[in-house]
């Protein structure tokens, strides 16, 4: 089984962003939450926030289809960060200059597995 979950035009930069994702990549869905409720950086939040969308999102595919759901089986198979639309702003500066400043966006995205689902991949 495979939940996925996606935010997209986050703004956060995506450099920032993939420095959060790196932490949890792999992980267990639980165990990364846990990780991302203690972390410093500002987009731990949205990465929380994702990632629990994601297990609700499987709570809510194992009820369909009928089968058995237990958190501690998800694991993140996949989490990428891809970068969004930039705002071009600027900034007034000495002599009637102005710089420009980039406010950049990202998106998101984090696929679910059960662990079962994870290996068969591999297998195939």
């Amino acid at each position: 089984m495979e939940a996925k979950a996606k935010a997209r035009y986050l703004r956060v930069t995506p450099q920032k962003a993939r420095r959060v994702v790196d932490l949890v990549r792999g992980q267990q869905a639980t165990e990364a939450l846990a990780v991302l409720k203690f972390a410093e950086q500002s987009a731990s939040e949205p990465v929380y926030k994702l990632i629990a969308s994601g297990v609700a999102n499987a709570r809510v595919l194992a009820d369909k289809n009928g089968e058995a759901f237990n958190e501690d089986d998800l694991y993140i198979s996949e989490i990428y960060v891809d970068e969004g639309p930039t705002m071009k702003r600027f900034r007034p500066r000495a002599q009637g200059r102005a710089f420009r400043i980039n406010k950049r966006t990202s998106h998101i995205t984090v696929v679910l597995s059960d662990e079962q689902g994870a290996s068969r991949k591999e297998n195939a």
